[in-house]
């Protein structure tokens, strides 16, 4: 449990930038930061998704309590508005928050009397729980419970006055706030409710402004609620989406609780557990983060038949790339893949994932993303495809399933024969070297993607370093699959392919002055000596490209310009010409602020990345063999669970100290990365004679 007392509790500053997550498994989350104060248009506590796990739509935002003891007033609710005004300053109030499990839990000082309350959703359906419990006291607490709602795109802000309807049913109100629109229930398990619709205006979502966009939102209150409790009673409050009646809450959250208990008794999770109980802490916080991108989806439309004109993925499950705004990316799934299903013991969900984007793969390539509309995938991406190679093998490692090995093979096999002969977006094997090229004009294809209009910040057109890695790796989890199908005359072609790629690589990748691998090879201008961390690919991937020397110097300088305790640098704040070189790199932005066009202009110019984290542990484990020194490198991140969205990995960070988070507060891969990382430095501890014969990742093939 991740718990915050009074002392942490009581400078407003402190306070909102720390929030709270919790999700639906369909796309749907409720969030807000720990006072209660909506600092994004994010922010809600019914945020449902309509169309599993998209038309994410903002239906409550809060619930505005006053509490009554003893006869004096204790308002709990903070608001912030437009000319900047605090009103009311309910947070001073509060006595602790803290996470029990995935759910947020506050405690409030009334005099002598203490309320609890406590929010969930229910899993797989639009439906969230507010419960408020009397845990001491002497005398009753009468609660007057505001709900504040909206009907809302999550990416928009609702402005002026909208004629909604409010119409009283058992136990509460439904909301239609035009026709056509999914109506929206606030009930209460007791007490009464009194309809009496009210705008209040001009709500200020500060985070919003400070990223240089609209944060003015109006909100209407259809109602209030009042009802008194006695001492160690209950009043449990419903916001829901869904057309059938919820279940209790009692119920609700029993269930709950079994779920995700659940899911930290599961076989695979309990071995990672050791002796190191604040390890044991860390990683039992980010199995339950890790739970939270795993989603459903709906199937929207005809089945796709490997063209770009499907409406939607079909398939059970997929991957949130990250909360607030994010849906399900190609690219981030199958990074996260291993680290959120696999270390967790959820294998036949990694099955349903792989299956769901093989339906995808057009013209040998995975689609990069499904947008939140439901309109056509987009396929700019040149390595999501090659990552699906990787997600797939440590699943077959980690499954020994050979059926879905014999269903998906024909399909790695025509991604393959894809890349060789041409694909979109220039991507081609250089039948010269037989390195993989990528890249033309007005295209960002690799995962340093930023686009402002048609200008490509970082193109890295040519032959990128990790693309190049993970084509290697691809070429090389082909020939072990053919062999594994006993195809040897495939094997022997792809284990031919790979051992040209490997040759190649060490002959035209290795930066000789500055003793570690261009970024970038082949480009429009020549190559590409920016000190990044894409090199640690050629190293952390199973099969390893470079031997220990070279390995030791990539892993030493990232070590030393690149590595902070939450993330690696994008781009090092020196010049990357030689190692001794003290300029400073022109590029290199320290913080990561501004609106849309400042900030996608730095974007991974020197931002610190949470999610390169796993691979410089696992390269830093190749080279040393020093399992406890490799899992150092992670216990920052430790600290970060309680800074930002308690509990969770941010995207992004400042590459200047102190490390402010930034960008997506809860990002799937950066969980996902240091659990897979961690799951396999623990096992090498145990393990360690016998994983050093069976899994060298050193060795050029």
């Amino acid at each position: 449990m991740i718990s915050l007392t009074r002392d942490s509790l009581t400078d407003l500053a402190g306070i909102v930038r720390r929030e709270w997550l919790v999700t639906n498994g369909i796309g749907g989350f409720a969030s807000s930061t720990i006072c209660g104060l909506n600092t994004r248009r994010y922010h809600g506590l019914l945020i449902a998704s309509l169309q599993p796990p998209v038309r994410r739509t903002v239906m409550v935002s809060k619930l505005d309590a006053v509490a009554t003891y003893r006869g004096k007033r204790f308002e709990l609710a903070t608001n912030e508005f437009g000319d900047g005004t605090i009103a009311p300053h309910g947070y001073i109030h509060l006595e602790a928050f803290a996470l029990d499990g995935q759910m947020p839990v506050w405690t409030w000082l009334l005099g002598d009397a203490l309320l609890e309350q406590r929010v969930w959703m229910a899993y797989g359906e639009n439906t969230t729980y507010v419960t408020f419990h009397v845990v001491r006291g002497d005398a009753p607490v009468s609660l007057n419970v505001a709900p504040l709602c909206t009907y809302r795109d999550f990416h928009s802000h609702h402005r002026g006055y909208r004629d909604t309807l409010v119409t009283p049913i058992t136990h509460g109100i439904r909301l239609d706030p035009y026709h056509g629109a999914t109506p929206c229930r606030v009930l209460a398990d007791q007490g009464t409710c009194h309809i009496a619709p009210e705008w209040h205006w001009n709500f200020r979502h500060r985070v919003e402004g400070e990223r240089g966009l609209d944060d003015l939102e109006d909100l209407v209150r259809p109602a209030t609620f009042e009802v008194t409790l006695e001492p160690g009673t209950t009043v449990a409050f419903t916001l829901t989406a869904e057309p059938t009646d919820p279940l209790a809450a009692s119920a609700s959250l029993a269930r709950e609780r079994a779920r995700q208990r659940g899911l930290l008794e599961a076989p695979a999770v309990r071995a990672l557990f050791g002796t190191d109980r604040a390890h044991d802490a860390l990683l039992r916080q980010l199995v339950l983060a890790a739970d939270q991108f795993i989603v459903e989806r709906t199937v929207v439309g005809a089945e796709p038949s490997g063209t770009a004109d499907a409406q939607s993925s079909s398939g059970k499950h997929t991957v949130i790339a990250g909360y607030p705004w994010f849906s399900d990316w190609g690219r981030d799934t199958m990074i996260a893949l291993p680290g959120l299903t696999l270390t967790t013991g959820r294998h036949e969900i990694a099955a349903s994932i792989l299956r769901t984007f093989a339906k995808f793969v057009s013209e040998g390539m995975l689609p990069n993303l499904f947008p939140d509309g439901g309109s056509a995938p987009e396929y700019n991406t040149v390595d999501a495809t090659l990552w699906y190679f990787v997600a797939v093998d440590e699943y077959i490692r980690a499954s020994t399933d050979r059926t879905l090995l014999r269903e998906l093979y024909p399909t790695l096999r025509s991604i393959v024969r894809w890349h060789q002969r041409g694909t979109r977006y220039g991507i081609r094997v250089d039948a010269g070297d037989g390195l993989l090229r990528a890249g033309e004009p007005g295209a960002q294809l690799t995962w340093m993607d930023a686009k402002i209009g048609d200008w490509v910040v970082t193109p890295r057109t040519g032959k990128p370093v990790e693309v190049n890695a993970l084509w290697f790796n691809a070429l090389a989890i082909m020939r072990d699959f053919a062999v594994q199908l006993d195809d040897v005359d495939e094997a022997r072609e792809y284990g031919s392919a790979a051992e040209r790629v490997a040759r190649s690589f060490n002959e035209r990748f290795w930066y000789d002055a500055g003793g570690y691998l261009y970024d970038v090879i082949d480009g429009p201008e020549g190559n590409d000596a920016s000190l990044r961390p894409n090199q640690l690919f050629a190293i952390s991937l199973r099969h390893g490209l470079l031997d220990n020397g070279r390995a030791r110097a990539v892993v030493d300088l990232c070590a030393s310009e690149l590595w902070t305790p939450v993330g690696l640098r994008s781009l090092s704040a020196r010049t990357g010409t030689v190692p001794s070189s003290t300029e400073p790199e022109p590029r290199y932005a320290g913080r990561y602020a501004g609106g849309p066009h400042e900030r996608d202009a730095i974007y991974h110019q020197g931002t610190v990345w949470s999610w390169l984290l796993g691979a410089f542990a696992a390269a830093h484990y190749r080279v040393y063999q020093d399992a406890p020194r490799a899992r150092a490198y992670l216990d920052g991140i430790a600290a970060h669970l309680r800074d930002a969205c308690l509990g969770q990995i941010g995207e992004i960070f400042d590459g200047d100290a102190p490390f402010t988070p930034r960008g997506c507060f809860a990002q799937a891969w950066g969980v996902a990365e240091i659990l897979r990382v961690s799951g396999e430095l623990d096992e090498s501890e145990t393990h360690h004679e016998k994983r050093g014969k069976a899994r060298s990742r050193n060795t050029v093939l």
